[in-house]
């Protein structure tokens, strides 16, 4: 029944009427149609999030024999055969931070680096930037110095170098001076000058008389004193008692670290470069020593540009343990060495590792640990 008012006819009231349902059902089309869209869009982005192989690797080393790994790994095709149709393409660098830089522009993708740039990486991003996910070398780096240095008393108003401010050398000789009591200051300053020097530079200088010694990594110790008259006065295998590890004598000095998001969107070809990787350090670890030394010197005269004397790479990879672990249990104290040496501050490094992978690789024996740093 309808009702009607005076002065007013029945047909625009129900005009009117029909009017608001339509209005009422377009709103509803348009909630609908809102819905649609958003599970499509969802559903779109989900996909387009699928973790796949990547098209490419770019995979950053130093021409260093601590990243052995990686020089065996390029020249024996060990990296470019595990990725598949993965293209591997390659750089170079001299020191860490350098290659934390290219990694964090996206300029790399992973990279064979000491674990001070590491931690140091993981602490600005507060855990985004980058994740540890196998060990490649421990040991093999030194403080060397000229013959008339004797002992840490001798080293007042000396000017020492290491490759790269920041550094996991350059934090080592820092920390180790500070036990002494020495201080040191980042701008050069301080009870003992430190001047961070590309390898080849400091060479040279200390051939001159320049540089009363240095804290390097191989072969440069091996060089300093074969080619130059330095001496030993630090091992740093000397400072590592095995606490957290439980391998006295080994310390991290080359380890494989990937970009986090390249990570998560790309695991099989993170699992791919952990098997070349694999491959690279079964071999070092197995090939007679005149095929190592060939090859390697081979590899570093591709990335380095010159080749090593025989003694020089004798006495380098006699310092060097070619491992997969990369030592989780040691990075508490190389947090601390940073934080002492300045370059670093305090910090959370829990979940710096992810060593799952690594241990899928490597078929679960020996369980590679993170030491509670993060996954294994």
């Amino acid at each position: 029944m309808t009702r009607i008012v005076a002065g007013e006819s029945a047909v625009p009231t129900r005009r009117r009427a029909v009017e608001a349902a339509l209005a009422i059902g377009l709103v509803l089309l348009i909630a609908l149609g809102a819905i649609v869209a958003s599970n499509i869009s969802r559903n779109t982005e989900a996909q387009a999030a699928e973790p796949s192989p990547a098209a490419e690797l770019k995979l950053g080393y130093f021409g260093n024999i601590t990243h052995a790994p990686a020089l065996v790994g390029v020249k024996k095709g060990f990296l470019a055969d595990a990725l598949g149709s993965t293209r591997l393409s390659t750089q170079t660098f001299n020191a860490g931070p350098a290659a934390i830089e290219a990694l964090n522009a996206g300029a790399i993708d992973a990279a064979y680096i000491g674990p001070n740039p590491a931690i140091n990486s993981f602490v600005k991003s507060q855990g985004e930037s980058v994740r540890v996910i196998a060990g490649a070398a421990a040991g093999g780096a030194q403080l060397v110095v000229k013959p008339g240095i004797s002992s840490a008393a001798d080293l007042k108003g000396k000017t020492l170098a290491t490759p790269q401010l920041g550094g996991t050398q350059d934090v080592a000789l820092r920390a180790w001076l500070a036990k002494q009591g020495y201080k040191t200051n980042v701008d050069g300053s301080g009870d003992v000058a430190i001047n961070p020097t590309e390898n080849a530079q400091t060479l040279k200088l200390f051939q001159d008389g320049k540089l009363d010694g240095a804290w390097l990594p191989e072969p440069w110790a091996s060089r300093l004193v074969l080619q130059a008259g330095a001496k030993v006065l630090v091992d740093e295998k000397d400072l590592w008692d095995g606490t957290g590890t439980g391998k006295p004598g080994e310390f991290p000095t080359t380890i494989l670290i990937v970009n986090q998001k390249f990570a998560a969107n790309h695991p099989d070809t993170v699992k791919a470069l952990l098997k070349g990787n694999a491959e690279s350090v079964a071999w070092l670890n197995s090939a007679p020593a005149d095929q190592k030394a060939e090859l390697i010197n081979s590899a570093l005269q591709e990335a380095a540009g010159a080749a090593l004397p025989v003694d020089v790479l004798t006495r380098s990879l006699a310092n060097i343990t070619f491992t997969l672990d990369p030592l989780a249990g040691s990075y508490p104290k190389l947090l601390q060495d940073g934080v002492d040496a300045g370059t670093t501050k305090k910090s959370d490094i829990t979940g710096l590792f992810d060593l799952r992978a690594l241990n899928q690789v490597t078929g679960g024996t020996n369980k590679i640990s993170a030491a509670g740093l993060g996954q294994d």
